[in-house]
């Protein structure tokens, strides 16, 4: 884990990012940070999950695209039985 604490946010995979800020939440939930240290992971943990949000909006516009595909949605007609 102290590879990634140096790693910088931007160069972290979804994964990466979202394990520190798991380690994160544990180490201020538990309280026992000192207030500086607190205030800096805090700080990291905003950063990591913006990044794991603009990840996840890329995947999720990358999904989009596929299941669209070049010609747009796929479409079926009804079937009114």
């Amino acid at each position: 884990m102290a590879e990634t604490k140096t790693k910088p946010v931007d160069k972290m995979t979804f994964e990466e990012a979202l394990a520190e800020l798991e380690v994160i939440v544990r180490q201020l939930e538990a309280g026992d940070v000192e207030l500086e240290k607190s205030i800096a992971i805090y700080e990291r943990g905003a950063a990591l999950k913006a990044h794991c949000e603009t990840r996840l909006k890329s995947a999720e516009l990358k999904v989009e695209q596929i299941v669209q595909g070049a010609t747009g949605p796929a479409t079926e007609p009804a079937a009114f039985d």
